[in-house]
């Protein structure tokens, strides 16, 4: 059985998934597929790969979070204050 990370790999190999998918399809926490990101970004830059994020939007004006660099959404937007806030994507490319 592989591990949870090699788990996220695999998913993130053949699709885009946002945390939460990938929260429901492995059962674990959200907080838990974020923390993971960081280090599956090391391992996937060790075999020539990248990891992919759309970055989040802001749902009611949509600015987009192009600069942060975090994995977690954040939790408001800086121009119109909404906390409606579109979560990243990540794929593996």
């Amino acid at each position: 059985m592989s591990t949870i990370r090699q788990q996220i790999i695999d998913l993130l190999e053949n699709n885009d998934h946002d945390a939460r998918e990938i929260s429901q399809l492995l059962r674990i926490s959200e907080k838990e597929v974020y923390s993971h990101m960081t280090h599956i970004e090391k391992t996937v830059s060790a075999k020539g790969k990248k990891l992919l994020i759309t970055p989040s939007a802001c749902l009611a004006c949509g600015y987009t979070f192009k600069q942060r660099n975090r994995p977690e959404p954040p939790g408001k937007c800086p121009r119109c204050k909404s906390e409606r806030i579109r979560k990243p994507r990540f794929s593996i490319g």
